[in-house]
């Protein structure tokens, strides 16, 4: 009989590529299940794991957070399960009782460095009550892994804890064909601060190109605000969220992706965003914030032009790749041999050897 894992995370299913991914993997050895909420009434795609989304009277702030652990604590009470793996801090309450109260292992996956994203820097109450779940709950999980080398590092020494590296990657593919009807820069993923959407809209005054922002976020309807007060309503398009597929022929018909942070916050500066993967899997050259996993990975494969989050910035590189037709190419060409280096094929093995031995 195959053993169980329920995985839990506070977000909607329909679009966490992520999740997906690795959901999928598991389940040609496991028993998966993927609990999270429900945001919308967006059907869920059928999948080789079950799929479960709680319904919450709250949807943000510290009520909503105690809700869905509580929420998430009793159907992992009443639930089969064999492993618990609690998707950042956001659910790591509930699934470490659970799993002390049943007596099962409990894993902690984390995905970005929680106590330092950037809705917590400018506010100490919030952020030391998620430290004081950090501090409390990390250090006494046995398992544990992380998407970027840099977090790996600082987890492990920080938390005494062995964290493993499971990077969240394209799954390779043949990509689409389809062609575009129009030159266009993609950004994909949420619209939050941060995130160098702002600055994306800002530089694209002095562009002579299109800009597609596919995503939802905190400040979403700030950005069409400013897309409409700068007149740029006719240059750049918003979306919404773009179910993946669909999505993966947008970005492998654009001219080049967008990957901006603000160094605000140790998350963002760690951070190894799968649309960096995204983007090589659809072939396209992309500018990308000059962080550290970056700048290790563009050193490997040169497949991005590295800048400073500068609206000067942003226009000096987007017009580089519109002239110098070679270094385009080139761009192009690493992304092509990158991509069978960087994809979800060789994660899954880590992920999968990982699981075995979590007893």
């Amino acid at each position: 009989m195959k053993k169980k894992i329920i995985f839990t995370v506070t977000n909607d299913l329909a679009y966490d590529q992520r999740m997906q991914r690795i959901c999928g993997t598991l389940a040609e050895r496991y028993e998966v299940e993927l609990l999270g909420r429900k945001i919308n009434s967006l059907p869920l795609k059928p999948q080789l794991f079950k799929q479960t989304r709680l319904n919450c009277f709250f949807k943000k702030g510290k009520f909503f957070y105690a809700e869905i652990n509580v929420r998430i604590f009793f159907y992992l009470l009443f639930s089969k399960v064999d492993i618990i793996c609690s998707i950042d801090l956001d659910t790591l309450v509930a699934g470490f009782l659970a799993s002390k109260i049943k007596s099962k292992p409990i894993v902690y996956d984390a995905h970005e460095y929680y106590t330092e994203v950037i809705e917590l820097v400018d506010r100490p109450r919030e952020k030391k009550i998620w430290l004081w779940v950090e501090q409390t709950f990390v250090p006494r999980v046995k398992y544990a892994y992380t998407v970027s080398a840099g977090l790996q590092k600082i987890f492990t020494n920080k938390y005494h804890v062995p964290f493993h590296l499971i990077r969240n990657i394209s799954l390779l593919k043949p990509k689409p064909t389809t062609v575009a009807t129009e030159k266009y820069l993609i950004y994909a993923g949420a619209v939050n601060a941060g995130r160098g959407v702002a600055e994306t809209i800002a530089a694209m005054q002095q562009l002579d190109i299109l800009l597609y922002v596919c995503g939802t976020g905190d400040i979403l309807n700030e950005m069409k605000k400013l897309t409409l007060d700068l007149g740029l309503e006719k240059k750049v398009k918003f979306f919404g969220n773009v179910p993946p597929q669909e999505l993966d022929i947008m970005i492998a018909n654009a001219f080049a992706g967008l990957l901006l942070l603000e160094n605000k916050g140790l998350s963002y500066y760690y951070s190894l965003a799968n649309k960096f993967f995204d983007y090589v899997h659809g072939e396209i050259p992309q500018i990308t914030i000059k962080f550290p996993e970056y700048i290790e990975l563009n050193q490997q494969y040169e497949v991005a032009c590295l800048i400073d989050l500068k609206v000067s910035e942003i226009v000096a590189s987007v017009n580089k790749l519109l002239a110098d037709k070679n270094y385009y190419q080139l761009l192009i060409g690493n992304c092509k041999i990158a991509k069978h280096d960087y994809c979800w094929q060789a994660e899954a093995t880590r992920l999968l050897a990982f699981y075995e031995q979590v007893k």
